[in-house]
């Protein structure tokens, strides 16, 4: 393993974005509904500016939903699937839409940001359903397996194994390279910074996100490998990249994630961003270390993909 500790930039730019971040997630209690989380989530993201200047096509077939989003200069014979997270009952491309142009222009390659379905309206599986749709929709299009990544954060992280997991099942060329970033793939919660980590992590507490799997798998199996990758077979999975916080309350989740690409022999990069919070990359333009960690995957899935 490569494990990388890099600082977290301006610690103003950072206690901005706690404070910005426990505005929305302090108000959330148990009578909290989920039009009301959804929309708080959106509202931490009123009022970006565009700055990368992409392109964005919807794309919409009978079996997945999502935009397809190429920076200016990107290859878009190479492509990046990208699964954003919140805990499979909130986000959505539009939040995300930022992150994913910035990502287009780091990586010089498509993104397809995936729109799945989200729960308690569509349970386990239809997320996977999609993400794999998606990464079966870019084979189609004639890109070369070897120049596609696949990534996702949080939710997205678990999802980034799913397709990969379920691609190998299914006979399908595995995708040049992985990104979980901050991947919550452990849906029981047993690591420590669950607790630990819980004071100083302003979004995911481990009561949330038990609310989020109850409504991801209301009547399901919470180590089915498909929802918790902790449970999976990672042999002959392609490199990974896994970044996190390193004040996450998920930071157990990608070192027993690392552990165990590690021990299947899978090469795999981990870097821990010191002080920062549960992908604090969808925050780049608030705060310059999350622009330059999109670079940081940029530069992996380059390194990977061309």
């Amino acid at each position: 393993m490569d494990q990388q500790i890099t600082s977290s930039g301006s610690d103003q730019e950072l206690d901005d974005l706690v404070v910005h971040v426990r505005s929305v997630f302090d108000s959330f209690d148990e009578n909290t509904t989920i039009d009301e989380m959804r929309a708080g989530w959106e509202s931490l993201f009123e009022g970006t500016v565009p700055v990368v200047g992409a392109s964005a096509r919807r794309i919409e077939t009978e079996d997945f939903k999502g935009e397809w989003i190429v920076a200016p200069g990107a290859d878009e014979d190479r492509a990046v699937i990208y699964l954003h997270g919140g805990g499979y009952v909130i986000g959505s491309v539009q939040s995300y839409r930022d992150m994913c142009e910035r990502l287009s222009r780091a990586s010089r390659a498509a993104v397809l940001a995936v729109d799945y379905r989200l729960a308690p309206e569509h349970p386990f599986p239809a997320a996977v359903d999609d993400a794999v749709s998606a990464y079966r929709w870019v084979l189609a299009q004639g890109i070369k397996p070897g120049r596609v990544a696949v990534a996702g954060d949080s939710a997205g992280g678990a999802l980034t194994f799913a397709v990969m997991f379920t691609a190998r099942a299914e006979g399908l060329p595995l995708p040049a390279c992985g990104v979980p970033i901050s991947p919550w793939v452990d849906l029981e919660h047993t690591g420590q910074t669950m607790i630990t980590m819980d004071a100083v992590e302003p979004m995911c507490h481990k009561t949330v996100l038990e609310g989020c799997a109850q409504l991801y798998l209301p009547d399901g199996d919470l180590r089915n490998p498909l929802a918790s990758s902790v449970h999976g077979d990672f042999s002959g999975l392609p490199p990974l990249f896994v970044t996190v916080g390193g004040h996450e309350t998920l930071l157990d989740d990608a070192y027993r994630t690392v552990t165990l690409a590690e021990a299947a022999d899978v090469p795999v990069t981990l870097k821990v961003y010191d002080r920062q919070i549960h992908v604090f990359q969808i925050f780049a333009s608030r705060m310059a270390a999350a622009e330059q960690a999109i670079g940081d995957i940029g530069d992996f899935i380059i390194e990977h993909t061309s």
